[in-house]
């Protein structure tokens, strides 16, 4: 076990406070906590003066962290939370969120590490944004990254296992404020990581994650905290935002399918909108805001069919109870086969992956029991 005289001050004092972040607490709740002044947590943070072993030993308990992992030289320390104080002050649920995302990118960096895997992506240079329409250039890149994933114009049933098996990109997806839709960050050390609403449906979380991936695509060094209803006014937003629809429903793939609706029907209904919404896994409205973007049809056409009584259950008259979806678990696929991996090897214990991940020990047993946890599984001969 590494020891506290083996570390600086400042070493040391910098990994407590990426702690205290990586929580959520602020330093005035932590300096009570542990009985001390809150300008001695500064000191302390600082590397100004250096923490004792009972206090460490408390602030260990305090943040859910072990001494050891606060000690080891190769520990993860993930600092997402720097980079989003850029955007000026946050509301309590966006730090709240902000803070998850910083742990679970710091488990799955950990775990890495402790499987001996390295993680470098090949992630292709940004595309700046040029002045001139942003539409335009959001359509173009969409259609770009299409072409280089080799999907062409075919909708995309599963766009996070997209963003992780293809591009590289971290997912995770956890119930959030309702508010809340997605997150995205980028640092050189973790690589790019997006967080999604699990409390909002599948249809939407797609939408939500590709525009999240418009921000990878076109600002990576930015970072984003997408709210439900929020107008985009940067550039960066109008982009994110066009690159979304169009990634999820290319103009000319719906062009090609409005004109044949209207050629067999000679009209287009709400009904033919809920199933060429259902056909590119996206909601009626988000297919609804691209059609009325490619001029296919009027400006506010969405309000006015929601004044006309649109509603959840008109769309589930038409297509009725989709099939049952997957069990949704409480962490991604990939970092599942993570954490069971470490867990069968002995690096890890059910209480370890409980904090790391940020879960109880049932879910803990549940990722554990589908994806191998116990050491006698059995194993397919190859060869």
């Amino acid at each position: 076990m590494a020891r506290l005289e083996d570390i600086t001050a400042a070493e040391i004092g910098e990994r407590l406070r990426l702690a205290r972040t990586a929580t959520g607490k602020k330093q005035e709740e932590v300096a009570e906590a542990l009985g001390i002044s809150r300008p001695t947590l500064v000191a302390i943070e600082k590397g100004q003066r250096k923490v004792r072993p009972e206090e460490l030993e408390s602030l260990s308990k305090l943040y859910g962290a072990s001494v050891n992992n606060l000690l080891a030289r190769d520990a993860v320390h993930v600092d997402l939370q720097a980079r989003f104080r850029r955007l000026g002050s946050e509301d309590a649920d966006a730090r709240e969120c902000i803070a998850l995302l910083n742990r679970l990118a710091s488990a799955s960096v950990e775990l890495e590490r402790m499987l001996g895997i390295t993680f470098a992506p090949s992630y292709s240079p940004e595309q700046p944004i040029l002045p001139g329409g942003i539409d335009r250039q959001a359509e173009e890149a969409a259609l770009s990254l299409r072409h280089r994933l080799g999907i062409g114009l075919a909708p995309i049933p599963d766009i996070v296992s997209l963003l992780e098996n293809e591009l590289g990109i971290r997912v995770f997806i956890r119930g959030l404020p309702s508010k809340i839709s997605g997150l995205f960050a980028y640092d050189p050390a973790v690589g790019a990581c997006i967080l999604l609403n699990a409390k909002h449906p599948w249809e939407r979380r797609a939408v939500s994650a590709a525009h999240e991936c418009g921000h990878f695509v076109s600002t990576r060094s930015a970072v984003d905290v997408l709210e439900e209803g929020q107008e985009p006014s940067s550039a960066e937003e109008r982009f994110a935002s066009a690159f979304a629809l169009s990634f999820m429903m290319p103009a000319s793939a719906l062009r090609r399918r409005f004109n044949s609706i209207m050629e067999t029907d000679n009209k287009f209904t709400p009904r033919h909108l809920v199933l060429l919404a259902h056909a590119f896994h996206v909601s009626p409205e988000a297919m609804c805001r691209q059609l009325e973007r490619i001029e296919l049809l009027p400006k506010g056409t969405y309000e006015s069919l929601r004044e006309r009584g649109f509603n959840a259950a008109f769309v589930h008259g038409i297509i009725g109870d989709p099939a049952p979806a997957p069990r949704q678990l409480p962490v991604p696929p990939k970092l599942a086969q993570l954490a069971s991996s470490a867990y069968r090897r002995g690096l890890v214990s059910e209480g370890q992956l409980a904090r790391m991940l940020s879960l109880d020990r049932v879910e803990v047993r549940e990722v554990l029991d589908i994806f191998g946890g116990e050491t006698d599984e059995i194993q397919i001969p190859l060869g």
